[in-house]
């Protein structure tokens, strides 16, 4: 009888840990591993790779993956202006304006976009529901509500927060983007919007070279490494505690920070950018507020190095919340 008490105990606490696993939603479709031209400088295979070596490691299931449908104009026409979704739609942007973003446009390259935005959002209801949620793509910061750039067509945060805001299910966002480059879209966009505070930690020295002014802003001179990097991070969420209490963040958790990347500047090691993660969701558990992580940048030589320090994120995110 003892025996048998046992193994029901242990079957019973299995299905437990094996349910609790399952309540991390992720959205992520095929579509977000766009195909570009040979040599194109952003690693978009990365979206292709996450989730198959998430899913080897063990740190999630195919039960955790959800696929995203395209966003609806209504939800982004609280963020985008509609003269600006139509170009989108009717391929009729500039040429300048297509070069500002990086990408060639193309149909299927906006249905990617409106589903990495409604992926965000959707991670935004799973997280009020089990407490963290997260993308594989999005963080796309630099898009504004009039124009995009920097491999950014629309601003998927901004949309879900506006999302959350237009249905009261929030009353004070945090925007934490630790991406390298300043997520100025983001900060142009909430410029006049108390309900969201927009912190950013980026290279002084980096993209975009004309700054927006978020509600924090940290530059980081080129070259930071560890120990300094953790330190300022720790001290801007003590600063931001004091400003505000949120009831739900979304976290922009690049790995352009780290010494491997091409466009970065900065020196963290993988250890730290871990240690980075591992602080706001921290800080994020101890306000008790709802999370969605976004992926961001990444621009490291080796693709292997972008893959494996996402998928840290991934872990740490499971570790603390699960």
């Amino acid at each position: 009888m003892k025996n048998q008490e046992k193994r029901a105990s242990s079957l019973s606490f299995a299905s437990a840990f094996a349910l609790t696993k399952i309540m991390l939603k992720i959205a992520w479709t095929p579509a977000y591993a766009h195909p570009l031209p040979e040599g194109h400088r952003f690693p978009m295979m990365k979206y292709e790779l996450i989730p198959q070596q998430l899913l080897r490691l063990g740190v999630i299931q195919p039960e955790n993956l959800f696929e995203p449908k395209p966003a609806s104009r209504e939800l982004l026409e609280l963020t985008h202006h509609q003269a600006y979704l139509n170009e989108l739609e009717l391929l009729s942007l500039d040429k300048a304006h297509i070069r500002r973003i990086g990408f060639p446009l193309s149909k299927e390259l906006v249905d990617r976009e409106y589903r990495i935005t409604q992926g965000t959002v959707d991670c935004s209801l799973y997280a009020l529901e089990f407490g963290l949620s997260m993308n594989i793509a999005g963080g796309t910061h630099h898009a504004f509500a009039n124009r995009g750039e920097g491999f950014c067509l629309l601003n998927d945060m901004a949309v879900a927060a506006n999302f959350l805001l237009n249905k009261k299910l929030a009353k004070q966002v945090l925007i934490i983007d630790l991406d390298v480059h300043q997520g100025n879209g983001t900060a142009s966009l909430f410029a006049n919007e108390p309900r969201v505070f927009t912190f950013s930690m980026h290279g002084k020295n980096n993209f975009p070279f004309h700054k927006e002014k978020s509600d924090l802003d940290c530059e980081l001179p080129d070259g930071m490494e560890d120990e300094a990097y953790l330190k300022v991070l720790k001290d801007s969420l003590e600063k931001i505690t004091q400003q505000i209490k949120p009831d739900f963040i979304y976290y922009l958790c690049g790995v352009d920070v780290l010494e491997t990347d091409k466009l970065g500047k900065l020196k963290l090691s993988l250890d730290a950018c871990a240690k980075r993660d591992e602080l706001v969701f921290e800080f994020a558990k101890a306000k008790k507020c709802p999370v969605v992580c976004a992926m961001g940048g990444g621009y490291s030589e080796k693709l292997s190095v972008i893959v494996d320090a996402h998928c840290k994120t991934f872990e740490k995110a499971s570790e603390i919340f699960f």
